[in-house]
C-alpha cells in the first residue's frame, strides 16, 4: 500500500471509536474518497507525493543537465574566452548541486504534510535560480555577431526549457518558475525592432515553443496527478475490502462458533430431556395397560393413552435433534463394519409394510442381485432408508406408489433411491426442507406429523460417509432421492488383488465380512 493511502487510513480509519465498524468504515472511505476529489491546489497529501515525486526527477535529471552544461560550454568557446564560460558554468553547475542536495535532503528526512509548502517555496527557488543562470548564457552571447551564434542559442535555450519542463513538471510553479528568466532571456538576446523585422518571427517561435513546454507540464501535472488518484482510490477500495473481509471472516468465525455452541446445547439438553422421558413413557404405558387394575374412570385410560403417544413423539423428536445436534456438531462416531444395502432397505420396507398398507401405497423394488457388502455404520445406513421410505409414504397420496431402487454407480460405488409419486415439492421450496426445522407448503397444508429434521440428518450422514445426497422433485409428479456411496466403500466388488497390494480398507472390509 502506497504512502498516500497509509496516511489517509491513519487519518480516517477509526476516527470514531464510539460508532459501530460499519458506521466508521463508512465514514472512514467517505473521507477517503473526499480526499480523492482534489483539483492539486490543496490537497496536502497529494503535494507530498508529487514533491517526492519532483525529488527523485530532480537526482535522476542531475547528470544529463550537468552533461548538456558541459556540452554547452565546451560549444561556447568557440566564441567566448575560457575565464567567461567558466564562470557561466560553475554558476550553473552550483545550482544544479543545490537542487540535488535539497530533493536528497527532503527524500532522506521524508518531512510529512505540515512541512510540503516549506519545501515548495525552497524547491520554486531553486528552479528560478536555475532559470537565471541558464538565462545568463543569453548575456554571455551578446556581444557575439556570428550569424550561426543566434540559431545556437536558440537550440541552447530550447533544450535548457525541454529539460526543466520534464524535471519540474510535478510543481506548475517551478516550471513557470523557471521558463520565466528564459523567455525574457530570449527577446532580450533577440531584440526585435519591429514585428515586421527579420528576427521577429523566430523570436516568436521561441517564445511560442516556451509557452507550449509551459502548457504541455501543466498536462503531465494533471495526468499524474490523476494517476495518483486512481492508485489513492485503488488503494482505498483494497483496504476496504480487506476490512471487510476481515470483517465477514470474523462474523463467520462468530457464527460457526454460535452453530456450534448450539449443536452442544441440544446435544446436551437432548440426552438429559430423556432420562425423565423415559420414566414418563414406562409410567403412562403401566397406566394405559393397567396393569395394577382397571381404573375407576374410563377417561383417565384415554387420558394415560395420550400421555404415551405424547411422549413417544417426543421421544422422537429430541432422537432426531440428537442425531442432527451430533453430526452437526461434528461428534457422530460411525460403528463401520460390513453392511449389505439390500437386507437394510429389506428390512426397513418390512418394518413400514403396515403403516404403506393403511395409506394405500404400494412399494416394489428394483435391486441388482449379488451386489457385495460396503464399509459403513449400519444404524446409519439403516436410519437414511427409514427416513427416506417415511417421507415418501407420508406424501404418496392413496392409490401412489414407492419405488425402491439399488444398483451400481457408473463410479463403481453402490446407491439407493426411493421414488415416489406424491404431489411433488416447488423448486424454490428445496432450500428450504433441507434446512433443518424446514417444512414445505404441501406438508403444512396437510398438516402431516414431522419436524423438518428427517432430511437434514439423511443428509448430514450420507456426507459422514463421504457420500453425495441428491432430491429431484416435479410438482404433481413426485419426488426421488437419490443416496450415493463412494467406491472406496465398496468392499469386495472388483476382482481380488495381491495380499501385498490390496487397499487397507478393502482388507479391513474384508476381515469384517469373515
Amino acid at each position: 500500500m502506497s504512502e498516500v493511502t497509509a496516511e489517509m487510513i491513519a487519518r480516517g480509519r477509526f476516527a470514531d471509536g464510539r460508532s459501530p465498524e460499519r458506521r466508521r468504515m463508512a465514514n472512514h472511505m467517505r473521507e477517503a474518497r473526499e480526499r480523492l476529489t482534489s483539483s492539486g491546489a490543496g490537497n496536502i497529501v497529494f503535494d507530498v507525493e508529487l514533491l517526492r515525486l519532483y525529488c527523485k526527477g530532480r537526482k535522476e535529471a542531475i547528470v544529463p543537465q550537468a552533461l548538456l552544461s558541459l556540452a554547452v560550454a565546451a560549444m561556447t568557446l568557440l566564441w567566448m574566452p575560457l575565464s567567461l564560460v567558466g564562470i557561466w558554468l560553475v554558476g550553473v553547475l552550483s545550482v544544479l548541486g543545490l537542487g540535488w542536495a535539497l530533493a536528497d535532503r527532503f527524500l532522506r528526512q521524508g518531512d510529512g504534510a505540515q512541512k510540503a509548502r516549506n519545501w515548495q517555496a525552497r524547491f520554486i527557488c531553486v528552479e528560478a535560480a536555475n532559470g537565471l543562470a541558464w538565462s545568463s548564457f543569453a548575456l554571455l552571447m551578446s556581444g557575439v555577431s556570428d550569424p550561426w551564434a543566434t540559431t545556437y542559442v536558440m537550440v541552447v535555450f530550447m533544450l535548457a526549457a525541454a529539460i526543466h519542463t520534464v524535471v519540474t513538471a510535478f510543481l506548475p510553479a517551478a516550471v513557470y518558475a523557471a521558463l520565466a528568466p528564459n523567455a525574457l532571456a530570449i527577446v532580450l538576446y533577440m531584440r526585435p525592432a519591429s514585428l515586421s523585422g527579420p528576427i521577429a518571427p523566430l523570436t516568436l517561435l521561441a517564445c511560442g515553443t516556451l509557452f507550449y513546454f509551459a502548457i504541455l507540464s501543466r498536462r503531465i501535472y494533471a495526468s499524474q496527478l490523476d494517476r495518483l488518484a486512481i492508485q489513492g482510490e485503488k488503494d482505498a477500495l483494497i483496504a476496504e475490502l480487506e476490512q471487510a473481509k476481515s470483517n465477514s471472516d470474523e462474523a463467520r468465525r462468530r457464527a460457526e462458533e454460535a452453530s456450534l455452541a448450539k449443536s452442544r446445547f441440544l446435544a446436551t439438553m437432548s440426552h438429559e430431556l430423556r432420562t425423565p422421558l423415559n420414566a414418563i413413557l414406562g409410567f403412562s404405558e403401566v397406566m394405559k395397560s393397567e396393569l395394577f387394575g382397571p381404573h375407576a374412570v374410563d377417561a383417565y385410560r384415554d387420558y394415560s393413552n395420550d400421555i404415551h403417544n405424547s411422549g413417544q413423539h417426543l421421544l422422537m423428536l429430541i432422537n432426531e435433534i440428537l442425531d442432527l445436534s451430533r453430526v452437526e456438531a461434528g461428534r457422530y462416531e460411525l460403528k463401520e463394519e460390513a453392511v449389505l444395502i439390500a437386507g437394510v432397505i429389506e428390512d426397513c420396507r418390512h418394518l413400514l409394510t403396515l403403516r404403506a398398507r393403511k395409506r394405500g401405497v404400494t412399494m416394489s423394488e428394483i435391486i441388482e442381485p449379488n451386489m457385495p457388502r460396503i464399509w459403513a455404520d449400519e444404524r446409519a445406513v439403516r436410519q437414511i432408508a427409514l427416513n427416506l421410505l417415511t417421507n415418501a409414504i407420508k406424501f404418496t397420496p392413496q392409490g401412489g406408489q414407492v419405488t425402491i431402487k439399488a444398483g451400481w454407480t457408473m463410479a463403481g460405488g453402490q446407491y439407493f433411491s426411493v421414488k415416489d409419486t406424491g404431489p411433488g415439492i416447488p423448486e424454490e421450496e428445496i432450500p428450504i426442507i433441507m434446512s433443518s426445522f424446514g417444512r414445505g407448503s404441501t406438508a403444512q397444508k396437510n398438516a402431516d406429523e414431522g419436524t423438518g429434521l428427517g432430511l437434514p440428518i439423511v443428509k448430514g450422514l450420507v456426507e459422514l460417509h463421504g457420500g453425495t445426497f441428491t432430491l429431484r422433485s416435479k410438482l404433481r409428479e413426485g419426488t426421488e432421492v437419490i443416496v450415493v456411496f463412494p467406491p472406496e466403500r465398496v468392499m469386495s466388488a472388483l476382482p481380488q488383488f495381491n495380499q501385498g497390494s490390496e487397499p487397507p480398507e478393502r482388507q479391513r472390509g474384508a476381515r469384517g465380512a469373515a
